[in-house]
């Protein structure tokens, strides 16, 4: 979409919210007031260069009689390259899921114990990281190791603003690695294990229609480490989607409705990423970014102990804060792989 329809776009906005009958589906209002915002910039961008080059080529005009118009005219001059490249970062295709809230999975892999005490590590990373931008979180199902850590924890996290989390933690997805000292070595010799990390835009019901006949819902009884019940009724849910042969379970909740509900939104946030994901490979429209993968096969970063060292391996970037980090001090890592993805855009577009 060019700019001149963005600005008819933005125009149309405007009329429609304007109408208190739009305000009636709070649905569409919420969906128009969105657009409206993400627009907003540009608009206001573009008016503003607009009125810069008016401005200067007045003073232009102006400055054979008086020296200050000269002086303005060379401000303007400035002014004016600055929110040209303003205008054009603004007018990069966004993610389409940039504005969603995610359901993320943390799993632990290679590494027995040593691995999910290191899963329950990321996982308190990541809410510690919500906490400091005011983002709501929701453990949605976890399965405890012996030691208190984590062999696999599904975590649903919200934001309160227009900015999505989806935007700030799609890169998080792949092979995280630990090396340190696990508690249970006693000659102090490092250890290398790893956790998968998945992350997927939440899905709307809109967003994915589920067949009801496409289901397989089976009830169990929960249980807890090392398999001893932890319920007395059959609460525990296990869904199977039988077209894609998807399966999620849930045992967190008491009644077998809320573990139900909460294996539904999970399963609808995984047909999402499918749907997209086949969609971007047919369409091969645009080249795959080079810091966007769902590959849990693939080691995005390094978290090195003994160097309290931090490396994410796609974008080269490096510190020595990895006790901050690991406190939730994760927004250096996030801003370096959103760079990323912004240059390669730019030199897509370019």
């Amino acid at each position: 979409m060019n700019l001149d329809e963005l600005l008819k776009e933005y125009t149309e906005l405007e009329t429609q919210l304007a109408d208190p009958a739009v305000h009636a589906d709070q649905s569409k209002a919420r969906t128009l007031g969105k657009r409206y915002r993400h627009l907003t910039p540009i608009v206001g961008t573009y008016r503003e260069l607009e009125h810069v080059r008016d401005d200067l080529t007045a003073a232009k005009e102006l400055a054979g009689e008086d020296e200050a118009f000269a002086e303005e005219a060379a401000e303007l001059e400035g002014r004016i390259p600055q929110l040209e490249e303003k205008l054009k970062h603004l007018l990069i295709p966004r993610d389409p899921n940039d504005d969603k809230d995610i359901i993320m999975e943390i799993k632990a892999g290679e590494g027995g114990e040593e691995s999910a005490l290191f899963a329950g590590d990321l996982l308190r990373m990541y809410l510690r990281y919500a906490e400091r931008l005011g983002w709501k979180t929701e453990i949605i199902e976890a399965q405890h190791s012996d030691l208190g850590g984590y062999k696999d924890v599904t975590v649903g996290i919200r934001a309160k603003g227009d900015e999505g989390v989806w935007s700030r933690l799609k890169f998080e997805g792949g092979v995280h690695r630990v090396q340190r000292v696990p508690a249970t070595e006693s000659q102090g010799r490092i250890h290398t294990s790893a956790a998968g990390v998945l992350v997927y835009p939440e899905a709307e019901e809109v967003d994915v229609h589920i067949e009801p006949n496409d289901l397989r819902i089976d009830v169990y009884r929960s249980s807890g480490p090392g398999g001893q019940s932890v319920n007395t009724t059959d609460s525990a849910v296990r869904i199977t989607h039988l077209p894609t042969g998807t399966v999620v379970s849930c045992q967190n909740e008491k009644s077998q409705l809320q573990n139900k509900e909460s294996a539904l939104r999970i399963l609808r946030a995984r047909l999402l990423a499918i749907a997209q994901e086949e969609a971007e490979a047919a369409a091969q429209a645009e080249r795959k970014s080079q810091v966007r993968t769902m590959d849990r096969s693939e080691r995005i970063r390094t978290y090195n102990f003994p160097e309290n060292r931090i490396s994410d391996h796609r974008v080269g970037f490096k510190a020595y804060n990895l006790d901050q980090v690991l406190d939730g001090e994760l927004s250096a890592v996030t801003q370096a792989l959103i760079d990323a993805e912004m240059a390669e855009k730019l030199a897509q577009h370019s």
